[in-house]
């Protein structure tokens, strides 16, 4: 292990032990989890798509070094936050032919990559979000056969209920989308996907969950793949400016969503999970992080590899916990980790 890495593993286990020393530790008994790749924990791998996160250099960073089809070198978000939560089983896809009852019982990942709330937006026929419900569903009816109505009943509604959803709407179908920004100007399209989210917490609503930790957008103009078609300057990558400020405006929008929602449902807690900020200070102030490179990924030349094109061909960086970003689309374990310290510390206490 690296020194930086062992600097980054030491000051993760003390914040944490922190927060959980400070009485802190929401007590949930399963996890739950919709949305895109940032969140699909391998049910890609059992459905006909080429955009896959099951071979290497995927996962090289994960324990044993297996590529589960998480789209990162190691954990993601949830999984790191299912272990601050002391959910103890890894958060598994729902799509696993070989899940167990207490896989059923602690939380599963129904997310796939290449999901967005616009069903439009599913590329390389990835689970639509709208899917993904229904797969919810079968969940639940195998829940109450190992159960009981009743406790299966009383995990849903006291689970922890994550959605991350929405940057492949506007990084991929608006923004590389001429037709649809032809059509709609973008605040006409984010107020079309906050509609869709809407939808969705609905509709979970109504299936028993009342515990929701909802992301908004993060600095898309930032992520590598797209400070790559835009080429604004070819030695040095930088951040699409106007990008990142629709996802500014698209957050303060959800945020007042948020509240309405929750007027409108007895019961309901949903939290702004805000990936905006703390990613974009790894970015902007990356040695405070200890990270040396910020705006190209680990994988390949770091500017347009994802998926199949992140692969055993592709020159990989060394030390993946110097980088912000994995591949050109996704985080590294490293800038996971440091956000779901932040959504633990700022985020989650309001389901206390």
């Amino acid at each position: 292990m690296a020194g930086s890495e062992k600097l980054l593993l030491i000051s993760f286990i003390y914040a944490c032990s922190n927060l959980v020393n400070a009485g802190q530790l929401p007590l949930f008994p399963a996890i739950l989890v919709f949305g895109d790749s940032t969140v699909d924990a391998g049910n890609n791998n059992y459905i006909s798509t080429l955009f896959k996160g099951n071979h290497p250099p995927y996962g090289r960073d994960y324990p044993g070094g297996v590529a589960t089809g998480r789209f990162s070198n190691g954990k993601l978000v949830t999984d790191v936050l299912a272990s601050l939560l002391n959910i103890k089983s890894a958060v598994p896809p729902f799509l696993d032919p070989n899940l167990s009852d207490a896989d059923i019982r602690t939380g599963v990942s129904f997310a796939s990559g290449g999901a967005g709330y616009d069903d439009t937006t599913n590329f390389a026929t990835a689970i639509p979000l709208t899917h993904q419900i229904p797969n919810f569903i079968r969940y639940f009816d195998r829940l109450r056969q190992i159960a009981g109505e009743t406790e299966a009943a009383r995990i849903v509604n006291h689970a922890m209920v994550v959605l991350s959803c929405g940057a492949n709407d506007m990084a991929f179908n608006f923004y590389g989308n001429p037709v649809r920004s032809q059509r709609l100007t973008v605040g006409e399209y984010q107020d079309f996907l906050l509609g869709k989210m809407n939808y969705t917490v609905q509709a979970l609503y109504k299936l028993g969950v009342r515990n929701m930790l909802i992301t908004g957008l993060p600095p898309v103009g930032c992520l590598p793949i797209q400070m790559s078609l835009k080429r604004h300057n070819l030695l040095k990558p930088v951040c699409v400016a106007e990008q990142n400020a629709d996802s500014v405006i698209y957050n303060k929008k959800a945020v007042n969503m948020f509240s309405v929602m929750e007027k409108e449902c007895p019961g309901l807690k949903l939290g702004y999970a805000n990936i905006y900020d703390p990613l974009l200070d790894m970015i902007e102030h990356a040695p405070k992080f200890g990270f040396l490179v910020t705006r190209v990924g680990c994988c390949g030349t770091g500017k347009v590899e994802g998926g199949p094109l992140c692969n055993l061909l592709s020159p990989t960086c060394q030390n993946s916990s110097n980088h912000v970003f994995w591949d050109s689309i996704h985080p590294s374990q490293a800038a996971y980790s440091y956000i779901a310290q932040f959504l633990y510390r700022y985020v989650l206490p309001k389901f206390l």
